[in-house]
């Protein structure tokens, strides 16, 4: 990849959710929002190479979005609607800053983004519509990223995609972040929604890379956000602990070649005690709440991880209880998986494999790669090598990072040899 390859690619990374939010307020279109943005993107690998990256390539891609946009409106303008639509992209033809963007609802707000979520998030759509929605428009994950993250088929992600642009668009669900009262209907989803942005920043469905770093940077950014705006809200605290103490270890998670560093064998050094800090303190104010939810109980468990100053010294036991705990208000295959891991930890791995056989059995987490690797790994403390072997090359069949590849590979070359 040439240097203004990268410049583009690094430009959808950090742009792409601010270019559609911005697109999605002047046209109200979300299909025109999303098809002239890539349009943009698309006109930067022509024209950068030529004229050279511009100083600010969001100003410049927004800018190419919406004259794109304004030139669709005025070939289709044949009512009245549309020629207000016109109208309004039309209204100031320079180049789009966002610093002098004054455009605010009743809520105060004005950023596009945030008003992008709350819109996904109406109560009209169903939770996990506003939520595949959101990942769509504002992190630019593709159709079949999003069905991974859901453990779905590609189709019918489409197909929910496709529903929910359509209800927005029929209802003539407002384009803002409602008023201060309205904002309990919409809290779910919203957290539900930047707490699956960091996750997929955290740890890509797929791809080269392993982390995608403008992701958790977006999330957190807008979980800060949510906090101010929901101060009495301790799921919205919690969350904003449970980002910040799950960031802190980033720079740890893959090391200089880029391959995956397991959690146990991370430079805990190197881990960012502000960020830790931070977290840990903003847990405690959500916790005094006497409100307890998912997100404060997840944080709990990043806490625990983050403040044992060794792998050996890791509360296992806490943090199976802490699952045990969670998987009342999360009642998710994920989430017991993740108990069996703390349960074959705190306890003998012979235990977490029996809570895995159970899962299996289940088939909820079928064609997830997770399954069968932490499968493997119990086998593999318990030096039952050749099976774990056999799970490991199950879970290779499955995974779709390139990173986490490797290190599947890794491992079943050892369990191989021994």
């Amino acid at each position: 990849m040439n240097d203004v390859e990268e410049a583009v690619a690094a430009a959808f990374r950090e742009e792409w959710g601010q270019v559609v939010a911005t697109l999605i307020r002047v046209t109200g279109d979300w299909d025109l929002a999303e098809e002239c943005a890539q349009d943009a993107f698309a006109q930067a690998l022509d024209r950068w190479p030529r004229d050279g990256v511009p100083r600010r390539p969001g100003a410049w891609l927004t800018t190419t979005a919406r004259n794109r946009a304004l030139d669709v409106l005025r070939r289709e303008a044949v009512g009245a609607a549309k020629l207000r639509e016109v109208a309004v992209l039309a209204r100031d033809d320079g180049p789009y800053d966002p610093d002098d963007e004054d455009d605010e609802d009743d809520s105060g707000v004005t950023d596009d983004r945030l008003r992008l979520i709350f819109t996904c998030c109406h109560p009209a759509l169903p939770m996990e519509a506003r939520v595949a929605l959101t990942l769509r428009t504002l992190a630019g994950l593709t159709t079949p990223e999003i069905a991974r993250a859901f453990l779905v088929p590609e189709a019918t992600m489409a197909q929910r995609l496709v529903r929910a642009k359509r209800k927005i668009r029929n209802a003539g669900i407002p384009y803002r972040v409602p008023p201060a009262h309205l904002l309990p209907e919409r809290t779910t989803g919203v957290l539900g929604v930047v707490y699956l942005l960091f996750n997929e920043g955290y740890a890509a469905t797929s791809g080269a890379d392993l982390l995608r770093t403008n992701l958790c940077a977006e999330a957190i950014r807008l979980a800060r956000v949510l906090a101010r705006l929901m101060p009495d809200e301790p799921e919205a605290l919690g969350l904003l602990a449970l980002l910040l103490l799950h960031d802190a270890r980033q720079g740890t998670r893959v090391d200089a070649a880029g391959e995956l560093v397991t959690l146990e064998d991370q430079d805990r050094t190197a881990w960012d005690r502000a960020a830790i800090d931070e977290g840990a303190a903003l847990l405690e104010t959500a916790l005094r709440r006497g409100r307890p939810g998912p997100y404060q109980i997840q944080a709990a468990i990043a806490a625990c991880h983050t403040t044992a100053a060794t792998a050996e010294e890791t509360d296992w036991a806490d943090i199976a209880a802490l699952y045990g705990e969670l998987r009342h208000f999360v009642p998710s295959a994920v989430v017991e998986l993740n108990r069996a891991v703390a349960v074959g930890m705190a306890e003998e791995p012979e235990a977490g494999l029996a809570l895995l056989a159970e899962l299996e059995k289940a088939g909820d987490l079928a064609g997830y790669h997770l399954l069968p690797a932490t499968r493997a790994d119990l086998l593999r403390r318990m030096g039952r090598t050749g099976e774990a072997a056999e799970a490991y090359a199950r879970a290779l069949d499955l995974v779709e990072n390139d990173a986490e590849r490797r290190f599947l590979e890794k491992r079943l070359a050892e369990c191989r040899s021994a």
